[in-house]
Parts: structure tokens; sequence; C-alpha cells
């Protein structure tokens, strides 16, 4: 729809009013995308927050994946900056931890035993010469990024806690003192 009516704005004479009039049609429909991308984003992080005791993410630096002019359509579109957002913005919401992970060789590393094989992108499985185990590229690696959050985050509160502090103050997570007010039953 907004390659037809960009199409459509392209064929007009400038200055005229049908240029006005698709102009403001395409103004329409790009802000009528834009707000459902939104939404959609939105709705599945609140899902997946409400669903989950954790979230962990690897924390890929997207301004550098966008320099990629093959993948920087996807990325953009996909809009994971935004989406990331509203995950931690939920987290936050609803006392969920979310918790960003170097992204350094999280599907290179086997997650039963932590052996260190290489592989292209192209390979699509992961199997360790260690210890035999055989699992899917995609699936080991968030076998990694799980171990990886949950090694950092022992006794923290908070989201993207940093390794033995809490988010809210800086201080060690033993030695914090309680401040958030307890939560309201239903009655």
């Amino acid at each position: 729809r907004l390659k037809r009516l960009h199409r459509r704005l392209s064929k007009t004479q400038k200055r005229s009013r049908n240029r006005r009039k698709a102009r403001q049609a395409l103004s329409k429909a790009s802000l009528k995308v834009q707000r459902q991308r939104e939404d959609f984003a939105r709705k599945q992080a609140n899902a997946l927050v409400s669903s989950h005791d954790v979230i962990a993410y690897e924390a890929l630096q997207i301004r550098h994946l966008v320099k990629n002019r093959h993948l920087a359509k996807s990325i953009s579109d996909a809009a994971w900056g935004r989406f990331l957002w509203w995950v931690k913005y939920y987290g936050t919401l609803h006392r969920v931890p979310v918790i960003g992970v170097e992204p350094a060789s999280t599907s290179q590393d086997c997650s039963r035993c932590g052996q260190r094989v290489k592989k292209s992108l192209s390979v699509r499985t992961h199997l360790c010469p260690g210890c035999g185990l055989l699992l899917d590229r995609d699936h080991n690696a968030a076998l990694n990024i799980l171990q990886k959050a949950l090694q950092g985050t022992v006794g923290q509160t908070g989201t993207d806690a940093p390794q033995g502090t809490s988010n809210a103050s800086g201080q060690p997570a033993a030695t914090r003192r309680r401040t958030a007010a307890p939560r309201k039953q239903a009655g």
C-alpha cells in the first residue's frame, strides 16, 4: 500500500492539488503503519513479560547492525530497539528482571560443557565434539544466553542490573534496603 502511494505521489505534478492529496494520503497511511507496528510491539512485549519470570536477551548493538546494507531495511522495519524498550518498560512495571547479555560467542560455546566449537554462519546445527550435544544453533545460543544471564544475577533486583549490584541504588544486592512500598492486596 505504501509503495503504491509513493508511486502515485511521484507521478503527480509539483504544487498541484492532486500532489497535495497524494501526500496527505501517504502521510495518513504511513502513520497508520507506524501505529500498527507500535501496537504490535507493545502487546507482544507485554505478553512476553507477563508469561516469564526472567527475560534474557543478546545485547546487540543495533546501530552497528544497521550499517550492513543487506540487513538495514529488515532490522529497521522490525523495530528491534522499540520492542526491546517496551520489554524493559513492562519488565520494570511487572518486576520481571530483563537482562542483557554480551553476545560474544553465544552460538559458538557448547551449552552443556562450555567447549568452544568454531563454525560459520551457514552451519545451522551445533555438534559438540566434547560431549556429543546436538542442537539447533539458535537453541544452543538461547541456552547460553540464559546461563550467562542467570550467572550474573544472583541476588539482584531490577532490570538490567549490573553484576552484584541492584539497579535502583547501585549498592551490593545483599546489603540494599528494601525501599519499595508493599503491594496492596485486593479485598
